[in-house]
């Protein structure tokens, strides 16, 4: 079952119109209203027959009657009861998008044109409050709707219409709902244009300035309910991105046009007129304005991307907008004001890259002008200011591109430096002696926000160098107070940020440009030059011009100079003018080049010289006007060469026309100039003809009319407060002036209406002009520059305030913009303007005065504790006094507990303090506390950089029980700071980075020194934090680890070595703490960690001179040792270093104390010496061999030689083999780290053997031979694992220098005995290392030559002990290695030997040179003993006993020769007898040379006949033995025979090519002679009166001796030669039987000679001579 048809039909249409047309009906009677009646049946008629099927179809467009009873109820002759139906009708069709057109307020012939037409009509017919209410539904309904576009003209209809309801309306929900309206409207239209979502607009937003009766909460409500409604769609909307966001983005053009119109239309008639005045009476009238002022406000606030890059709307800005900032600029009403900043802050944030130079120029007029008022300002209109300059500084980015395009341009004010000089003035507050309109409060709160101001400005700054330099978030924490709350919290800091960036990174804006920092500060550079030129040419022109040629400023051409004169602001004008009358040759032709820069054409001469005179004021002297006046005329008379017949009349004319004006214009002058007087003073001046009459008249009415003056001169006006107001608010004057704007009423301070109308003409200028290039730059190095343009004004303004002012939002503000401050600074390194915030904020803390402190002293401790926290990585020397602040507060908080002075802990033993005596009325201990020395002067105070006041006579000052009192109550305050706090920064430490922790630690140890060098209050609190730091941070990277170390091993060093005993201890077992934590750390392979953190205990052991210390360092270094001997590696060195030191010490405690960890190291711990580099052992080798020359225990030193044989031991059992082949296999040898290669074991053994070697020159005895033998059984023992050529440095560096130095004889019995001793040792060192070499031959065979060497040169020696050791081991050399030499050694060692037969051949001449002279005196002495050679003689004549000591002295060296010769002939022998077969023939030759050198040596030993009766005289005297010449000689030639005899028989092919038979005749006949010679009585004389040379003339007895000694050699000579072969003996017979037949002749000692005769005879010649006579 179907209900009814629903009236209207079932169409979507007919559903809404239905129901309307059918309550009109019944509400319209038939009589007054036919027509509706009528239209309603019609169209209810037709309704039933709409159908929805077609979607396309729209059933209006093809009837459009069915809306005729809407247009008919809407009628202003309608009641408005119907007309409220038809509206309700219409919004419902609107909301549904029932209706649909595109109106524009042109073809208003369609029905929804008529309906919104009518509609507009209505408010302004119908005074109701429902109509009201009821169009404005249908208005914003209307401009909802997707379907229906209202454009052009319809849009301004709106507009108005909403203004009309605001301003005319009775209800007042009606008038906000008005403005919510247009507001949602504006909404709507530039969020279409921006391609976005309309969004619902806040009532709050909306709050109305002009009649506070509308912000009532309820009517809020209400308002905010029915946009709400307006705004509850469900429908589609508006397809964002086709053609209707283009056409919306028109409409939104259109309606902000329109809005720009309407805030102008309601100002004065002419804002150039100077008679017209605001209208400011009519309420109505500002309503409207401020209405149009909020929505345009509104525009900006909630400008998009789109607003701020296109160019239409751009355009708009520029013309409409900042048109009506500058008309509405002139008003005074506060509310006006308020919104024009409103509106220029969105300017300033959003659009400021595309109206660069208007905000240049309205930022001065607006802003500064208001801000640099600081006498007498207006107090609302400067709070607007403040409040505007605060939201703008809290946008980074603005500030950065503000210093960037305006102070970084030349032909751009300064506006962020005016805009902190501004504010620096305003927080200094007004000058004293100044009047002005301030209340005292007034002038708080101004200063109180000037430096709310400034905090932000250089929190945006770090704020945004954050940004960049991708730190994080810097946000300065504490707690923004008003005033009422105290600042006793560590709290968050939270500024509102900038609703929006004109710098987004999704937005591409076309009129930025990005720069680099260099381009910007030659930019800023060149700016300031600039400025300074034309500083100084406003005072000296002359010197303003030198100087900007000088800087390339300008050119030096005249034309240059010229056109910077004419173009450049800020001149003054007076100075241009004497510059150009200047008589001089440059000036002179600027003044030409000045003037021919002019173009008068067809100008008239008035208007010529009116607009000559603009730029400049003419000077006073006549005779620099008169040079301008004539290049003025002779310039416009080449321009219009038709005015006058000549430049005279110009020049004339031109000096009557500025008399004229002068008489006419100045006050002073009474009678003035009239026409007729004008007219006769120019006659006859053209040439001698007159001028024109009328001429002249209309000349002398255009100047008394119209005063020429300068163009600078135009903003005079009526009000003394704008005078050169242009140049100052384009930036142009000195930024430290102050602009003295007089106002006393609570109005806004407006501009005046000749400012205004220039600043219009500089827009007209600049319109043809292309656009000024905005900059954008990302580097921070642009933030120095603000930083130097700012900081010093910051400083003064937080410093004065923060000291005068104890409110606590001030106080608040100041810390803020302090932390700020150093941030920036800190991150830029910008040390010096960084050490001036920090030390500024630590003098406020009022540590270093405690009695005066305040709670805003205990403010700046908590902002250094902060600022210590978030930017201790910059902070860097700053440091230093954030450190020093820790350490006064924790003094003084000691103090308050009243804990014991640290120095009482650091009271040398030296001087005691004495101990309090027991009493029966003890004070308690804090009482006591504070009557101690360091209380007193904590209360009496001092400057913050030296110490406290001394009385009269350099006597501190006496203190008062009510100071100490005024001090405890001061103490308290510091409670509000826990000591967690504190201990915090030393803990955050290990959070700062490489560098930032390196300056931490050089901070506090410089702090630390200063309390440590106290001379009456020495504390240790940072040396104890030096500690704790040091844990903190010891897991840091390696690299920056010993960077600290370095800074903290210098200053332990530094206290280390203190004169107070307490402190250097105290540190040196802080040190060792340290170091006991840090040997904890494995370190790993070939680092140095270890070692540089044991440094300082090296350095003071090494030069501290406190027995007390260096007993501790032993002690410590040796618990170190022992408990963290596992992870010990390159610490090693330190400690054999230290234990080195001790072991040179002149304290036998400490020597005992560090030998005794040494043998435990080297017993227990060994191998964790040599699993190091190898440098640890050397290094425990020098020690141990320091450890041998102690002077007090003589067993500590051969000890110390044992534990090298030790080492020794235990490097061979660990295998440290240098020989591949004789490592063991499988040896036990730490390796853990990879320390050393097997390669590297040879560098163990050079250290232990080197250093023994060393040990063999100790001038102890014990000690050389202990080292001497240790050494040598080391190399026995373990030489087999040796390389061969670690043999060879062996040889080369150790055992070959023991030889080098060889002990020489000394005059007095010491030197005689150490030449003796040392002699001895290297007989031992000569045996040893025959020794070894014959063990180790196959090793070592290659040093045979350097060996042979060493053991030749003790055979040279001249002592006998010496020479006779080497050639025993000569001997031994050749018995034990003679099989395995070869050829080329044999040779060596025989040439070797030859030469130190040839050596020893010269002693026997020294003998001879010795007797020579000296005479043996006759008489026998007796009583004379070999023993007794060498003792006091009795004799009474000292020359014959010196004779006689001589003589004796020679008898012994000639034994000694004679002994030597013999043994080496006996060892030559043995060596042929046993080698022989390893000869050839050079070996043999080498022997017989060596041999028949020692047998002709021998000869002329017997030869020498004065030296042997001398020698025989001067035994007989002495009784002693004679030296055994015979005997040798005999020996010599009986070895040599038996040699020649031996090679002939064992090397007979040798023998017969070396001749051994013509030697063996030769020495055989040498023989006979000799006994020949002997057996004889020599004869006197020959025939030719010579005497034959004789050996010597015996006496029969001792020739008998003689004979019998010489008889062996003879008969093995005569046995020799008989036992030769026949052929032989035939052939030699010639020579040898004269020979015999003397033989016969002779006397014989012995019998056996003449029997071997008489064989020689018998069985020799005799057949031979039977066979020859046969």
């Amino acid at each position: 079952m179907s209900g009814p048809t629903a009236l209207g039909g079932p169409s979507r249409l007919g559903r809404v119109l239905g129901p309307a047309f059918d309550k009109l009906q019944k509400n319209a009677t038939w009589r007054r209203h036919p027509a509706l009646v009528s239209a309603c049946k019609h169209s209810l008629d037709q309704l039933p027959s709409i159908s929805d099927s077609d979607p396309s179809h729209d059933p209006i467009e093809s009837d459009p009657s069915l809306l005729d009873p809407l247009i008919i109820s809407l009628d202003p002759t309608t009641p408005p009861k119907l007309a409220l139906i038809s509206l309700e009708c219409l919004q419902k069709l609107l909301s549904h998008s029932l209706l649909y057109g595109e109106i524009d307020g042109q073809d208003s012939s369609t029905p929804v044109a008529k309906l919104i037409a009518y509609v507009l009509k209505l408010p302004s017919s119908l005074s109701d409050e429902s109509i009201e209410l009821g169009v404005l539904k249908v208005l914003i309904s209307a401009v909802r709707a997707p379907s229906v576009g209202l454009r052009g003209e319809i849009l301004n209809q709106f507009v108005k219409c909403c203004f009309n309801i605001y301003l005319g309306s009775h209800s007042l929900a009606n008038q906000i709902c008005s403005k919510v309206v247009l507001a949602q409207t504006l909404a709507i239209l530039f969020a279409r244009a921006e391609r976005v979502k309309p969004r619902t607009v806040s009532i709050m937003d909306m709050m109305d300035l002009s009649d506070k009766s509308l912000n009532d909460s309820s009517l809020s409500n209400f308002a905010q309910n029915f946009i709400n409604e307006a705004m509850d769609w469900s429908g589609a909307d508006v397809d964002l991105a086709g053609p209707h966001a283009d056409l919306a983005a028109e409409d939104g053009l259109v309606v902000f046009k329109n809005l720009c119109k309407l805030s102008m239309k309601f100002s004065n008639s002419g804002a150039g007129s100077n008679s017209g005045q605001e209208n400011t009476d009519d309420p109505v009238l500002m309503r409207g304005k401020l209405l149009s002022l909020e929505l345009l406000r509104m525009v900006v606030e909630n400008a998009g991307s789109f607003w701020r890059t296109n160019e239409k709307y751009l355009g708009a800005v520029k013309q409409y907008l900042c048109l009506s900032l500058l008309k509405n600029s002139a008003l005074t009403a506060m509310s006006v004001f308020q919104l024009l900043c409103s509106i220029f802050i969105g300017l300033v944030l959003r659009f400021r890259s595309g109206l660069k130079e208007e905000i240049g120029i309205f930022f001065p007029m607006l802003v500064l002008r208001v801000l640099e008022n600081v006498p007498q300002p207006s107090f609302l209109q400067k709070m607007t200011v403040l409040n505007l300059l605060e939201k703008i500084c809290q946008d980074p980015q603005a500030i950065v591109d503000i210093f960037v395009n305006y102070d970084c341009d030349v032909d751009a004010p300064n506006i962020f430096e005016r805009i902190v000089n501004g504010l620096v003035k305003t927080a200094l507050g007004v000058p004293p002696g100044t009047a002005t309109s301030l209340s005292p409060a007034q002038d708080q709160t101004f200063r109180i926000e000037s430096v709310k101001c400034l905090a932000t400005v250089i929190k945006s700054m770090g704020i945004w160098m954050d940004q960049q330099l991708k730190i994080g978030d810097f946000t300065p924490k504490g707690t923004e107070t008003d005033g009422a709350h105290s600042v006793d919290t560590f709290g968050s800091f939270s500024v509102e940020e900038g609703s929006g960036s004109d710098f987004d990174s999704s937005i591409s804006d076309s009129g930025s440009e990005y720069s680099d920092t260099s381009t910007l500060e030659q930019r800023r550079v060149y700016k300031l030059e600039l400025q300074k030129g034309i500083s100084l040419f406003n005072r000296k022109p002359s010197k303003g011009i030198d100087f900007l040629i000088n800087t390339k400023k300008i050119s030096s051409s005249p034309e240059s100079v010229a056109t910077f004169l004419k173009s450049s602001n800020g001149l003054n004008p007076t100075m241009i003018g004497d510059y150009l009358g200047d008589r001089e040759d440059f000036p002179i032709k600027v003044m030409h080049a000045y003037v021919d820069a002019f173009d008068f054409e067809k100008m008239d001469f008035g208007e010529a010289i009116r607009f000559f005179l603009r730029g400049f004021r003419l000077p006073g002297e006549a005779q620099k006007i008169d040079r301008i006046m004539e290049k003025f005329a002779e310039r416009y008379c080449k321009c219009n060469p038709d005015a006058f017949k000549s430049a005279d009349t110009a020049y004339v004319l031109a000096y009557s026309v500025i008399m004229l004006n002068t008489d006419a214009h100045n006050t002073m002058v009474k009678d003035k100039m009239s026409k007729a007087d004008f007219i006769r003073n120019n006659r006859g001046i053209d040439d001698g003809k007159d001028l024109p009459e009328e001429y002249l008249s209309s000349l002398y009415d255009q100047i008394v009319k119209n005063e020429i003056k300068m163009k600078a001169d135009s903003s005079i006006t009526q009000n003394k407060q704008t005078n050169n107001s242009i140049s100052k608010l384009l930036g142009l004057d000195n930024i430290f002036s102050l602009v003295n704007w007089g106002q006393t009423q609570e109005k806004a301070v407006g501009a005046n209406d000749l400012l205004i109308k220039h600043i219009q003409e500089q827009f007209k200028a600049k319109s043809g002009k292309s656009e000024s290039v905005f900059y954008s730059i990302t580097d921070t190095g642009i933030l120095r520059h603000m930083v130097e343009v700012c900081w010093a004004p910051l400083m003064a303004a937080f410093s004065v305030t923060l000291d005068c002012s104890d409110d606590r939002a001030a106080v608040a503000q100041c810390l803020l913009g302090f932390r700020g401050a150093i941030h920036v600074t800190a991150v830029l390194r910008m040390q010096t303007q960084r050490d001036a915030f920090v030390t500024s904020v630590a003098k406020f803390t009022y540590l270093h005065c405690a009695a005066d402190m305040k709670q805003k002293n205990i403010d700046a401790v908590k902002a250094i504790i902060l600022t210590a926290l978030e930017d201790g990585d910059y902070l860097h020397e700053s440091w230093e006094h954030v450190l020093t602040c820790l350490s006064r507060f924790e003094h003084l908080h000691l103090l308050g507990e009243g804990a014991p002075p640290d120095a009482s802990f650091l009271t040398d033993e030296k001087n005691p303090q004495n101990k309090p005596t027991t009493q029966q009325n003890q004070p308690s201990s804090k009482q006591r506390a504070l009557q101690n020395p360091s209380v007193m002067a904590a209360i009496r105070g001092g400057s913050y950089d030296s110490a406290g006041p001394t009385g009269a006579g350099g006597a501190p000052p006496l203190v008062t029980p009510e100071q100490i009192n005024i001090f405890v109550s001061k103490l308290n305050l510091l409670d509000q700071i826990g000591i967690y706090e504190l201990n915090h920064i030393f803990a955050h430490s290990q959070r700062l980075n490489g560098d930032a922790i390196v300056a931490f630690v050089k901070a506090l140890c410089k702090v630390s020194m200063t309390e440590l060098q106290s001379p009456t209050d020495p504390r240790i609190f940072c040396l104890t934090k030096i500690v704790e730091i040091a844990h903190y941070n010891m897991n840091r990277i390696r690299l920056v680890w010993s960077r600290i170390w370095k800074v903290l091993a210098d200053f332990f060093v530094s206290v280390g070595l203190s004169e107070s005993l307490s402190v250097a201890i105290f540190v040196m077992d802080s040190l060792r703490q340290l170091a006991m934590k840090f040997l904890e750390r494995e370190e790993l392979a070939n680092y140095n960690f270890q070692n540089e953190f044991l440094r300082p205990f090296v350095i003071v052991m090494k030069k501290s001179s406190s027995l007390e210390v260096r007993e501790l360092i032993v002690r410590c270094v040796s618990q170190m040792v022992l408990s963290r001997v596992n992870n010990i590696k390159s610490g090693w060195k330190g400690v054999f270093t230290v234990f080195t030191t001790a072991a040179a010490d002149e304290t036998k405690t400490i020597v005992l104390l560090a030998f005794e960890t040494m043998e435990k190291i080297v017993r227990d711990y060994f191998p964790y010496i040599t699993e190091t580099e190898t440098t640890t052992f050397t290094d425990c080798v020098k020690c141990l061999i320091t450890f041998t020359s102690s002077k007090f225990s003589s067993d500590t030193s051969l000890n110390a030689i044992a534990f090298l044989r030790f080492c020794a031991v235990k490097l061979a059992e660990e295998g440290f083999s240098t020989d591949p082949a004789g490592k063991k296999n499988g040896g036990h040898h730490p390796e853990a780290n990879g320390t050393l290669s097997k390669d590297d074991h040879v560098y163990f053994w050079v250290p232990l053997l080197d250093g023994l070697a060393k040990l063999t020159t100790d001038p102890r005895l014990t000690i050389r031979k202990g080292a001497l033998e240790v050494l040598f059984d080391i190399l026995k023992d373990h030489g087999h694992i040796f390389s061969p050529p670690f043999w060879a440095s062996i040889f080369e560096s150790v055992i070959y220098p023991i030889f080098v130095n060889k002990p020489d004889t000394a005059s007095d019995s010491n030197g005689e005995e150490e030449a003796s001793k040392a002699l001895e040792t290297q007989i031992v060192a000569s045996r040893c290392l025959v020794d070894l070499y014959c063990e180790v031959f196959d090793a070592v065979r290659p040093e045979l030559g350097q060996v042979i060497t060493i053991v030749v040169g003790f055979i040279k020696s001249p002592y006998q002990q010496a020479a006779s050791a080497g050639v025993a081991q000569l001997q031994r050399l050749t018995e034990n290695l003679g099989g395995e030499l070869n050829g080329r050694e044999w040779e060596m060692v025989l040439v070797q030997l030859k030469e130190a037969v040839e050596v020893n051949f010269e002693v026997f001449t020294k003998i001879v040179r010795m007797m020579q002279d000296v005479e043996i005196p006759e008489d026998k002495v007796e009583g004379y003993a070999e023993e007794e050679i060498y003792s006091e003689s009795e004799l009474v004549n000292e020359e014959e006993e010196a004779n006689m000591e001589t003589a004796s002295y020679a008898i012994v060296k000639m034994k000694i020769h004679l002994a030597l010769l013999l043994s080496i002939v006996q060892s030559i022998s043995t060596m042929y007898d046993t080698y022989h077969r390893h000869f050839s023939l050079p070996h043999l030759s080498l022997l017989i040379e060596t041999l028949a050198s020692i047998t002709s040596h021998a000869t002329k030993i017997t030869s020498e006949t004065s030296l042997q009766l001398k020698l025989h005289e001067a035994c007989t005297l002495l009784e002693v033995a004679e030296p055994a010449a015979i005997h040798f000689e005999n020996d010599s030639y009986h070895n040599y025979l038996k040699l020649l005899q031996s090679i002939l028989r064992n090397n007979h092919p040798l023998a017969v090519e070396m001749q051994i038979e013509p030697k063996i005749i030769s020495i055989c006949e040498k023989i006979l002679h000799m006994y020949l010679t002997c057996a004889t009585e020599p004869e006197p004389e020959d025939k030719n009166g010579t005497r034959k040379t004789l050996h010597w003339i015996l006496p029969v007895g001792d020739r008998k001796e003689e004979l019998a000694a010489r008889t062996s050699l003879v008969l093995l000579v005569m046995k020799l030669i008989n036992g030769f072969e026949r052929d032989l003996f035939e052939r030699n017979l010639p020579s040898f039987f004269p020979l015999f037949v003397s033989l016969v002749r002779c006397e014989h000692g012995s019998m056996e000679v003449q029997r071997v005769l008489h064989e020689i005879f018998e069985f020799s010649i005799g057949p031979i001579m039977i066979s020859s006579c046969s």
